[in-house]
C-alpha cells in the first residue's frame, strides 16, 4: 500500500518553504547529563512562534490559484491559526479562522493582528464549523494536521535535525493531532532507522498514547483533553493521515504530568533562555523525566505562552497553584 506521505514529499516541501520558513538551529542544552546530551530545536523562533508555518505554507502554496479565488478557512487553538493568517497576509488571501472559546487571549490577538476573520466557537464545534463555512462560502480548507501536505511540511523539521545531528539517538516530538509527529517520524526513520522517535503527550490528553498502545485510533471527548494546561495539545484524536504514519514509524509515546510541563517551561526560560508554551515544553519535560542514554533532540514546537501563565510559572514556588 502506498503511504500518504513519503520522504520525497518531505524533501519537496523543504524546497517549497525555503526562504519563507526559518531553518531553526539545534541549541545545545548546557545542563544536560553527560550520558544524555540534549539539543533543543526551537521552532518558537519561527515568525509565528511555532512549527505550524511549515505545513501551512506547504499546503497553501500548492493551491495558490484556488486560495486567491476562494479564500481559506482553518481551525486551531492558536498556532495553526496564526500560521494560516500569516501566510494569508503575505500572499494577499482572505482568511477565516475558527478558534475554540478556550483559546488564550494572546493567541487570539496574534491572529487578529494579521488581519484574519475570527469565528469563536465552543470546543465541540471546533472541528466541524470550518467545513460548514467551506460548504457555505466556498473557502479552501487548510486542516491543522489531517492532510498529506501539512504532514510533509511538518516533516521538514526531521530533515533539519538529521542534517545538523546525523547520529542523533533519540528525537522527542510533541503529539496532538499528529501532523508534526507523523512527518518527523517518517523523515527520521527513512534516513536513520536506528534513531528512536518518541512522541510526548500530557497525561490529561493522552489519546494518542492510548491509540498506539491499542493499535487503533482512539478519540477522547473535549472535556477530557481540555483539562491540560497545554492548550496546543488538546486535540481529541489523531488525524487519519497522521495515524497511518505514526502507527508505522513512531517508536513509542510517553506522557508527562501538568507539574512536569510547567517545571519544563520554567527551566527552559531560566536555564536555556528559551521561552516555551506548555505544549512546546512537553518534550523537554519528557527528557527531564526520562532515562534513555545517547544524543537527544527535543523539539520545542512553540513559544506562544500566555504572559500571565509565564509570570506565574516563574514566580510561584507551588506548581499546583500555577496549574489551578
Amino acid at each position: 500500500m502506498t503511504e500518504p506521505v513519503s520522504l520525497a514529499d518531505i524533501r519537496a516541501a523543504a524546497d517549497r518553504i525555503s526562504g519563507v520558513v526559518v531553518r531553526t538551529p539545534l541549541v545545545p542544552y548546557a545542563m544536560a547529563d553527560a550520558e544524555r546530551p540534549l539539543w533543543i530545536k526551537p521552532e518558537s523562533l519561527q515568525p509565528t512562534s511555532a512549527f505550524k508555518l511549515r505545513g501551512a505554507y506547504n499546503k497553501i502554496s500548492q493551491l495558490l490559484p484556488q486560495a486567491r479565488e476562494r479564500g481559506v478557512v482553518a481551525h486551531s487553538s492558536g498556532n495553526h491559526a496564526r500560521a494560516v493568517a500569516w501566510v494569508a497576509q503575505r500572499l494577499g488571501l482572505h482568511a477565516v479562522i475558527v478558534m475554540p472559546d478556550t483559546t488564550p487571549p494572546n493567541k487570539v490577538a496574534a491572529v487578529r493582528s494579521l488581519g484574519a476573520e475570527i469565528v469563536i466557537v465552543p470546543p465541540s464545534e471546533r472541528d466541524t464549523r470550518p467545513f460548514e463555512l467551506a460548504d457555505q462560502y466556498g473557502y479552501l480548507p487548510v486542516p491543522p494536521f489531517d492532510d498529506p501536505a501539512i504532514v510533509a511540511g511538518q516533516g521538514t523539521v526531521g530533515l533539519e535535525i538529521l542534517a545538523d545531528l546525523p547520529d542523533a539517538d533519540v528525537v522527542l516530538v510533541p503529539v496532538s493531532g499528529g501532523g508534526l509527529a507523523a512527518g518527523v517520524a517518517t523523515a527520521v526513520k527513512a534516513l536513520r532507522p536506528r534513531t528512536l522517535v518518541v512522541g510526548v503527550e500530557p497525561e490529561l490528553a493522552s489519546d494518542a498514547a492510548q491509540s498506539l498502545r491499542e493499535r487503533r485510533r482512539v478519540v477522547w471527548e473535549p472535556e477530557q483533553t481540555y483539562r491540560t494546561v497545554a492548550d496546543g495539545l488538546r486535540t481529541t484524536g489523531l488525524g487519519v493521515v497522521p495515524w497511518e504514519q505514526i502507527s508505522r514509524y513512531l517508536d513509542e509515546i510517553v506522557t508527562v504530568t501538568e507539574e512536569q510541563l510547567l517545571d519544563a517551561v520554567r527551566r527552559l526560560a531560566l536555564d536555556a533562555r528559551l521561552v516555551a508554551e506548555p505544549s512546546g515544553a512537553v518534550t523537554f519535560a519528557a527528557y527531564l523525566a526520562g532515562a534513555t542514554t545517547g544524543k537527544h533532540v527535543a523539539i520545542l514546537s512553540g513559544g506562544s505562552v500566555d504572559p500571565r501563565l509565564l509570570a506565574r510559572v516563574l514566580t510561584e514556588t507551588d506548581r499546583e497553584e500555577v496549574v489551578l
